[in-house]
């Protein structure tokens, strides 16, 4: 089935053209190279894996609730809407919320795989275009596997929010080189990342949380990637260039906590507009989740080099400030131990399983 025929609402053209002022790079140079990105590089390598085998697509999903998501974190909870709605009408509405999550984390994807193509094209440095052709692979691995997930398992997708569009437009147009890195690598990425934890660590269905948790480990080299490169290119810019770069960040910033509203899925279920945004606005649930959603992005901002006086008080009036202390590099080892623990887990399982079968058969051979 045509993925249009599966849109809550028309998309328009069926390609979205950015033009881009961004000048192509090549190197000559194919001896030298940074020791710690070559070794991010050989891990990339290392890690390819094909989602079609990896993750384990005969598992069921209940469309209905996909995520286990309780109550209390729907916006609508509490409300005279929420009062009336039937059981069914809460399924329903967990399936949009869910299919709209997933349908941003697919475009978000496709935007990172396109920026990591113009960072191989636009970087300088071959080591960077080495890694970043393996990070291409990667995020058309993590389109490919969001898509079949709500094609095969939700049968329902929502275009891309306005707010998303509006960064990676913002990124794409950009001719400075290191805009793809710090729009998508920091910003997009790192909101991404945070959003899919909350909800690996938070679901009790087995797929999602193998979609996330696989994704999310090689999002941690990404991130790595991106903090490496831009940590190294930021050290030599001037203040004023710095600020040009804050100034991005913190516009990128409020777009993004704006983005995660879905409202679009409220207006869905017949709630104009300002209702559905003042609804998002004082769910508690998703104000925590918003501020949540900067835990990746606060430190790695601030570990680049990106930590003027107006940066941070613009931290300081999201609410997010105190998230610049955290331990990026804890949380990016913790996604990769439990993306190798999930893989432990069910091959032990598995194993277990076949070890059972054999002694069943031998157990009827014996009485046969």
């Amino acid at each position: 089935m045509s993925t249009h025929e599966l849109y809550t609402e028309a998309v328009g053209e069926p390609n979205w053209q950015v033009p881009s002022a961004s000048s192509a790079r090549l190197s000559w140079e194919y001896d030298d190279g940074r020791d710690r990105l070559l070794a991010l590089y050989q891990k990339g390598k290392d890690k390819q894996w094909d989602g079609a085998k990896r993750i384990d697509w005969d598992l069921e999903v209940d469309p209905y609730d996909p995520l286990g998501t309780p109550d209390e974190s729907m916006s609508l909870y509490g409300t005279p809407y929420w009062a009336k709605m039937t059981d069914k009408d809460k399924g329903e509405l967990r399936k949009h919320y869910a299919s709209w999550q997933f349908s941003q984390f697919l475009h978000g994807e496709q935007g990172a795989m396109v920026c990591a193509a113009r960072i191989v094209e636009s970087v300088p440095d071959l080591d960077a275009k080495f890694y970043s052709a393996t990070q291409t692979m990667d995020e058309a691995r993590h389109a490919e596997i969001y898509g079949r997930f709500l094609h095969e398992k939700m049968g329902m997708l929502y275009p891309i929010n306005d707010n998303l569009q509006a960064l990676l437009g913002d990124t794409l147009r950009d001719s400075r080189w290191d805009m793809p890195y710090l729009g998508m690598q920091v910003l997009i990425e790192g909101l991404a990342l945070a959003a899919f934890g909350l909800i690996r660590d938070t679901t009790d269905k087995p797929l999602p949380k193998q979609i996330l948790a696989y994704v999310m480990q090689d999002e941690a080299r990404h991130v790595a990637f991106g903090r490496m490169a831009l940590r190294d290119y930021y050290s030599q810019l001037t203040d004023a260039e710095l600020r040009e770069r804050e100034e991005f960040v913190i516009e990128g910033c409020y777009l993004m906590r704006d983005r995660l509203r879905g409202v679009e899925v409220l207006e869905n279920f017949g709630i104009p507009k300002a209702q559905a945004e003042q609804y998002s606005e004082e769910s508690e649930f998703l104000a925590m989740f918003r501020q949540l959603l900067f835990s990746r992005i606060v430190p790695c901002v601030k570990d680049i080099g990106l930590w003027g006086k107006r940066l941070q008080q613009a931290y300081v009036d999201m609410g997010v400030f105190e998230m610049g202390n955290s331990n990026l590099d804890l949380l990016m080892a913790q996604d990769e131990e439990i993306a190798e623990k999930l893989d432990a887990e069910r091959f032990a399982a598995e194993e277990q399983a076949r070890v059972t079968e054999v002694r069943d058969a031998i157990r009827s051979g014996e009485a046969g």
